[in-house]
């Protein structure tokens, strides 16, 4: 059965020059950079095929355009004055969750399989285009599960619950459901970035600890346990505290939902744990070494996902431009245009390659993998965050002031782009954290200059700025040029994977434009550019 088209014939005007619905999208068959990318990082393409398709649906995006408006609802009490503590949720939410959980983003990169990581990577890409929002309880759970692993009988109860693909959001404890959820909450109002500061206190009680404290942002506040951090006698301790116990609701009171800028179809909540129970993980006092496997792994999501989210902003401009004219020429023929777009899809090749090698590197097993996992997705983190609210709202303004209003994608976008830069470390605590991680580990430092390395002798310009950068900085630079650093160094890797491994057009322009100064500070401000070859892989 067709469904009968929009009426354009008004009875005062005839609607014209208009791009026409998108209709069904394939996510994955239409990201020429993406099926590129998986295939050199040994990503598995078939279940990303599938899952690309599907996100791609036209009711899928009217889903996500019903889990942004109808925000998630607190429910403190029941009709009778007793206690829940629940938060309740548009069905658009359960939607997304289901599909992605089944498809396997919490658990595909720890079934054993090979280029789990770099898998796990690409559907944070392809879900962060449509509904990111719902992204943040599934990456926490993708994350929670080697912190888990430091305590044996909460990781054998645990861990299969989260990898069996199966979605439960049912108030049950943790024996009774067929999948679970986990999320954390670190965060106090007196220390912010500084866990150190936390107050909470944890008393063991018997074969348990119970908690007590307040918690300033807790993600997804009706997951089903919270890795948390608390004071106990020998200091920061981790722990996992079950939103349900057996027969009763654990002493999780939440005070507020956060009415926030973007990531409206996700709760965020400030809690309250009183007298909590918790299982400890890890040894007491040793509360950030043990959590910090749950943020270096949520960091991975937080370097790829702005990528995903430019991807989206791009692909909405480029079908625009493409359908719509101005000056009796197609937007999408007019030079000054041709160059914007360009551009903006420069950044994002830089971020979708540089996101896709760090997740190779999580798949490794090798202490070069890992040391070049950690100071790879910090980079990776910091540069691509920084681009993507430009990226964002430079496609935005493609669209006039179409783009603008809620009727299109292009706000909830833009409201999104600012997130994942200051969840799990914001600019300031990334860029001292990779001078932390070059002075500590050495190897971190040589598996990097070997990536740098292995594009020189191709592009005279490149091997020019990568001098200049060791020679401006032949060692660590001072704090108040670490944003500097890090910045060239995360272009300088980027440059160096796109030299290798994309097309000479687009690593060209990267190079000129990035890193030999061939081009001014707002985007399309460049000039002597293939153009053409760049928008070719752009797919409508």
């Amino acid at each position: 059965m067709t469904t009968p088209a929009p009426r354009a014939d008004l009875s005062t005007h005839h609607v014209e020059n208009q791009p026409p619905a998108r209709g069904d999208l394939d996510l994955w068959q239409n990201d020429l950079p993406l099926r590129e990318a998986v295939a050199r990082e040994g990503g598995q393409p078939d279940g990303l095929a599938e899952f690309g398709m599907t996100l791609g649906r036209a009711k899928m995006r009217v889903a996500a355009r019903d889990a942004n408006r109808h925000s998630p609802e607190l429910q403190l009490f029941d009709a009778g004055g007793r206690r829940l503590d629940e938060v309740r949720f548009h069905p658009a939410y359960h939607r997304f969750l289901q599909t992605g959980i089944a498809a396997g983003y919490a658990a595909v990169a720890w079934e054993g399989a090979p280029g789990g990581h770099a898998t796990h990577a690409a559907m944070v890409y392809l879900a962060s285009q449509v509904e990111p929002g719902t992204c943040c309880p599934m990456t926490m759970s993708y994350a929670a599960y080697p912190a888990l692993a430091a305590n044996p009988d909460v990781a054998a109860i645990w861990q299969p619950k989260l990898t069996s693909r199966r979605y439960d959001p049912r108030v049950l404890p943790v024996t009774e459901k067929m999948g679970v959820t986990v999320g954390m909450a670190m965060t106090e109002k007196q220390g912010g970035s500084d866990v150190r500061a936390n107050t909470t206190r944890a008393e063991k009680t018997g074969d348990h600890y119970r908690l007590t404290g307040h918690k300033w942002f807790c993600s997804a506040p009706m997951s089903d346990g919270f890795l948390t951090l608390a004071q106990t006698g020998v200091g920061l301790s981790c722990f996992l505290v079950p939103r349900w116990l057996e027969g009763a609701r654990n002493a999780i009171r939440i005070q507020r939902l956060k009415d926030k800028l973007g990531n409206r179809a996700n709760a965020s909540a400030e809690i309250e744990y009183e007298g909590a129970t918790a299982y400890l993980l890890g040894e007491e006092g040793r509360g950030i070494a043990t959590i910090i496997e749950m943020v270096h792994h949520t960091r991975l999501d937080t370097a790829i996902a702005p990528a995903g989210l430019m991807r989206a902003a791009i692909s909405e401009a480029h079908h625009w431009t493409s359908h719509r004219a101005a000056f009796q020429r197609r937007l999408i023929d007019q030079p000054l245009m041709r160059s914007v777009l360009a551009d903006l899809a420069l950044d994002w090749e830089g971020a979708l390659a540089l996101g896709l090698r760090v997740a190779r590197a999580f798949d490794g097993t090798t202490p070069e993998d890992r040391a070049f996992a950690r100071i790879g997705v910090a980079l990776a983190k910091y540069l691509s965050n920084k681009r993507c609210p430009v990226v964002t709202y430079e496609a935005m303004e493609v669209l006039g002031g179409s783009g603008y209003v809620e009727d299109s994608v292009m706000p909830m976008l833009y409201r999104e782009a600012p997130l994942n830069g200051i969840w799990e470390g914001s600019g300031n605590v990334i860029c001292l954290d990779i001078l932390r991680t070059l002075a500590r580990e050495p190897l971190a430092g040589e598996v990097l200059q070997t990536e740098l390395i292995a594009a020189t002798g191709t592009d005279p310009r490149y091997d020019a700025a990568l001098q200049a950068h060791q020679q401006r900085w032949p060692a660590l630079p001072p704090e108040s040029e670490a944003r500097w650093f890090a910045e060239r160094l995360a272009l300088l890797l980027s440059a160096s994977l796109l030299i290798r491994h994309a097309p000479p057009a687009v690593a060209d322009a990267f190079v000129a434009t990035r890193l030999a100064g061939e081009g001014g500070r707002t985007t399309g401000a460049m000039a002597g550019t293939d153009v053409s070859s760049i928008l070719a892989r752009i797919a409508d």
